[in-house]
């Protein structure tokens, strides 16, 4: 990994966002794009954080499931929001930025803004090489 990719993932950490927070938007983002490599290495690490595999089976339909807090719920909208930025999707709501800001200080919501970017960028560079399905991080 580089430097530079390092020190963002520390800042991201730094934050106090709970970490299976960062891991339901990081496994959402990557099962939107399709990224195979992302959502199996993205489980392997939410199960090292004590995620189930009830909850990680539930992520691509949280909200028709009782599995998600409002905190979480507001977290995975986020993500969706800022990872369906394509065709002309509306993005990023204000009824979605609202909910997600108040479940989360502003240093939390700063981070888990920067660790979907990550993801998203991670998730074309893996797609541009072909990354399949196997590693993890």
């Amino acid at each position: 990994m580089s430097t530079a990719i390092t020190h963002l993932v520390k800042e991201v950490d730094a934050a106090g966002v709970d970490p299976r927070v960062l891991e339901l938007v990081h496994l959402r983002a990557s099962q939107i794009n399709g990224c195979s490599a992302c959502v199996f290495a993205g489980i392997a690490s939410a199960k090292k954080h004590g995620e189930t595999d009830e909850r990680l089976h539930n992520v691509a339909t949280w909200r028709e499931t009782p599995f998600f807090t409002e905190q979480e719920r507001a977290a995975l909208a986020l993500a969706e929001a800022a990872t369906r930025i394509q065709d002309g999707a509306p993005g990023v709501t204000d009824e979605i930025w609202a909910a997600a800001a108040a479940r989360f200080e502003e240093k939390q919501l700063s981070a888990i803004i920067l660790h979907l970017a990550m993801t998203n960028m991670v998730n074309r560079i893996n797609h541009t090489v072909r990354e399949q399905a196997g590693k993890t991080w």
